[in-house]
């Protein structure tokens, strides 16, 4: 909702810190872009291996640092 009164020429001081950041290093988005893609961004799953890796799993003991 925006007013009448409001200045749409206002801009923050972290608006300003992050164009400054970016015209420093052009590259930055394209980093961001790479790093997303090795943590966050994953392929199609393969449900086939995923239940086989599943009906492999071995279950572990309640307390692990006790031995039977």
């Amino acid at each position: 909702m925006k007013f009448s009164k409001q200045s749409s020429q206002y801009e923050s001081d972290f608006t300003k810190f992050i164009k400054d950041m970016k015209a420093q290093d052009p590259e930055l988005e394209r980093k961001q872009r790479e790093g997303r893609a090795i943590w966050w961004d994953k392929g199609p799953i393969d449900l086939d291996e995923r239940k086989r890796q599943q009906e492999s799993r071995v279950n572990q003991q309640a307390y692990v640092y006790q031995s039977k």
